[in-house]
C-alpha cells in the first residue's frame, strides 16, 4: 500500500450563514482549496474521487451531484459519508485508504453542514420524546451527567471545566474563521445562563453552518502539488454501545480509546509524541474527558492538565489552537474537516497567530451521538510531518 498525503485545504469562516446556500458553501470552500494548493492542479484531469460528509439536517445536499454541481467534478465518482458527529473525520479515512490502497491516486475531501436554516431535523430530533430517549434528556443534559459524575468521581471543580471554555475562546480570537470571537473568564462561564447543570452558555458549542476540503494524494503525486505535503500516519474508528446502562462509569468515552489506540500503533507513536491536537469539544467537560481517553494525562487528570496550562497554545500539549467547536462552532459534516485542515496548517507552520512552535505530530479527533448516546463514535486521525 501507497502513503497518502494532505496536499491543500480550503475553509469559509463558520457562522450563522442565513445568506449562503448549502450550493454557496460547498462551492466557496472547494474554490479555496484549489488556490491553497501549491503547485496548482487541474481538478478535472487531477482529482479521481470525492467523499462527502454531511448529515443533511437542510435537506439542501443529500447526494454527491450537490458535490458534483458545486465543484465541476461530473462523472467522477462522490461518496457521501454520514456518521453522526464523526462524519467529517470519517470522510477523511475513508478517502485516505482508497489513496492508499490504490483505487485512486487524488482524492477531494468535503464537508459541509446547514445547522440554521431548518429547525426541524436538529432541534426537534434533540428534544423528541421517545420509548428509548427519557424525558428531557438532550445531548446538554447527557454530557451535564458525564460532567457531575467526573467532579464526584475526581473531584473535578466546575472551575476547571470553564477553564476549557475560556482557553479555547481566547484561542478562537485569534483564528479567522471561528463563528464566535470573544474571550470570557471563569466567571463568565459560570455565570452565562444555565443550559444542563453543571453546564452553562459558554460550556456549549454554537450552533453554526461552515464548510470545509481538503485534497488528499499518493505518494507518488503528492509532490506534484507542494514541495511539502502532510501523511496521514495513523487512524482508528471505533463503535460503542448506545445503552446507557450498559456504561455505567460516565467517566470516559470508550470509542475514544479504542479508536486512538488503534490510531497510535499504526502511526507507531503513543500519545506523548503528540505537539498538537484538534479534538471534539462540543462541550467543556467534552474535552477534558477526552484528554484522559487520548492518553494525554491519567484518569482523572483532565482538570489539573487545563487548569496547570499543559493543553494552552503555549503548553506541552496545545489542544485546539483553533479555538475548537466552542468557538470555532460545530456544521457537523464539516467539523472534522476542518480539524484535519487545521492540523494540516500547523504542521507546516502556516497557522499563524495560533500556530504552536515547531510539531511534526498532529492529532484529530471526533466523538458522535448514537441514538440516546454520548460517545457511541469515534474517529481519530494523525498527521505527520515527514
Amino acid at each position: 500500500m501507497t502513503d497518502a498525503y494532505v496536499v491543500g485545504s480550503g475553509i469559509i469562516d463558520f457562522g450563522e450563514l442565513y445568506d449562503q446556500s448549502f450550493d454557496d458553501m460547498l462551492e466557496s470552500a472547494y474554490l479555496d482549496l484549489l488556490e491553497d494548493v501549491d503547485h496548482g492542479i487541474d481538478p478535472t484531469a487531477d482529482i479521481d474521487a470525492a467523499w462527502y460528509g454531511t448529515i443533511d439536517i437542510a435537506n439542501e445536499g443529500s447526494s454527491g451531484s450537490s458535490v458534483a454541481h458545486a465543484t465541476g467534478l461530473f462523472e467522477k465518482p462522490i461518496t457521501r459519508v454520514e456518521n453522526a458527529c464523526a462524519t467529517g473525520s470519517d470522510a477523511f479515512r475513508n478517502a485516505s485508504q482508497a489513496v492508499r490502497a490504490d483505487d485512486c491516486e487524488v482524492a477531494l475531501v468535503i464537508g459541509a453542514e446547514k445547522m440554521l436554516d431548518d429547525t426541524e431535523g436538529l432541534i426537534a430530533s434533540a428534544a423528541l420524546e421517545r420509548l428509548w430517549r427519557g424525558r428531557g434528556v438532550t445531548m446538554p443534559a447527557y454530557f451535564g451527567m458525564r460532567a457531575t459524575r467526573h467532579m464526584e468521581e475526581y473531584g473535578t471543580t466546575r472551575e476547571q471545566i470553564a477553564e476549557v471554555s475560556v482557553k479555547n475562546h481566547e484561542n478562537g480570537t485569534k483564528y479567522p474563521h471561528a463563528h464566535q470571537q470573544f474571550e470570557c473568564s471563569v466567571e463568565d462561564v459560570e455565570n452565562s445562563p444555565t443550559v444542563s447543570y453543571p453546564l452553562n452558555l459558554y460550556d456549549c458549542c454554537p450552533v453554526t453552518d461552515g464548510a470545509c476540503a481538503v485534497l488528499i494524494a499518493s505518494e507518488d503525486r503528492a509532490r506534484e502539488f507542494t514541495d511539502d505535503p502532510i501523511r496521514h500516519a495513523g487512524w482508528g474508528l471505533s463503535s460503542d454501545t448506545f445503552q446507557r446502562e450498559n456504561d455505567r462509569a460516565l467517566t470516559n468515552f470508550p470509542a475514544t480509546r479504542q479508536a486512538s489506540s488503534r490510531a497510535y500503533e499504526r502511526a507507531g507513536i503513543g500519545p506523548e509524541d503528540v505537539d498538537v491536537a484538534e479534538v471534539h469539544d462540543c462541550f467543556s467537560i467534552t474535552e477534558l474527558v477526552t484528554y484522559e481517553d487520548l492518553g494525554f494525562c491519567a484518569d482523572g487528570e483532565g482538570g489539573r492538565f487545563v487548569e496547570e496550562g499543559y493543553s494552552h497554545l503555549d503548553g506541552e500539549t496545545p489542544v485546539n489552537p483553533s479555538g475548537g467547536l466552542l468557538s470555532k462552532g460545530h456544521p457537523i459534516g464539516a467539523t472534522g474537516v476542518a480539524q484535519i485542515a487545521e492540523i494540516y496548517e500547523q504542521l507546516r507552520g502556516e497557522a499563524g497567530a495560533i500556530q504552536v512552535d515547531d510539531p511534526s505530530i498532529g492529532l484529530q479527533h471526533n466523538i458522535g451521538i448514537g441514538r440516546n448516546a454520548t460517545g457511541a463514535v469515534s474517529c481519530v486521525n494523525l498527521l505527520e510531518r515527514p
